[in-house]
């Protein structure tokens, strides 16, 4: 069962997030940030996981803490359901358009934590969602979950597409890279035997 849940508490936020790999898609998201909650369901949806998060954070101040927490214990949650990572795929890639919106993200569960992420948003926020609030969710995740991910906005002219068309790539690639090979009989999916 490749199930986890872990809950961060800090002085700026209480996060309690769980994700299933092999779900349904089904997601049971509250953050007060309606746009991130939008964006959350897109992975959960596109990725066939089911993601629960339940945050409060300082929202009074603004909503980084609370989405860069989220991506944190997202992150772990997501390795810790990983596991060992036998037999995945290991690599995942997806291309996502939205009308006018077209982004791709390439993923490797390296164990090793990295992000190149460019995307020149149209403009500042989606509702009450800061879009710089993108970066700082996916570095929370990466560091947290230990995989390497490129994230390209390749083009868009609204804000909202944008963003969703690399929400929705992510959720679809997450899922690509998870997956069981038949052929890999739990084997680690590296010359090196450990990710």
């Amino acid at each position: 069962m490749r199930k986890a849940k872990v809950e961060r508490r800090t002085l700026e936020t209480n996060v309690i997030a769980s994700i299933d790999l092999d779900g349904k898609g089904k997601s049971a998201v509250s953050t007060g940030i309606g746009f991130f909650d939008h964006m959350l369901d897109q992975i959960a949806k596109h990725g066939m996981m089911d993601i629960e998060v339940e945050a409060a954070g300082d929202l009074h101040i603004d909503g980084h803490h609370t989405v860069e927490d989220i991506g944190i214990t997202l992150g772990q949650a997501f390795s810790k359901a990983l596991g060992e990572k036998k037999g995945v795929f290991r690599y995942g890639h997806a291309y996502v358009p939205l009308d006018e919106a077209l982004s791709r993200v390439v993923i490797d569960l390296s164990g090793r934590p990295g992000l190149d992420l460019q995307a020149d948003f149209t403009r500042a926020m989606v509702g009450e969602f800061d879009l710089e609030l993108v970066r700082e969710f996916f570095q929370g995740f990466v560091n947290h979950a230990l995989v390497t991910v490129h994230i390209d906005n390749l083009k868009g002219k609204n804000a909202h597409h944008q963003c969703e068309t690399i929400f929705k790539a992510f959720g679809r690639a997450l899922r690509m890279a998870c997956q069981i090979d038949p052929r890999l009989e739990g084997e680690t999916p590296s010359t090196k035997g450990s990710l």
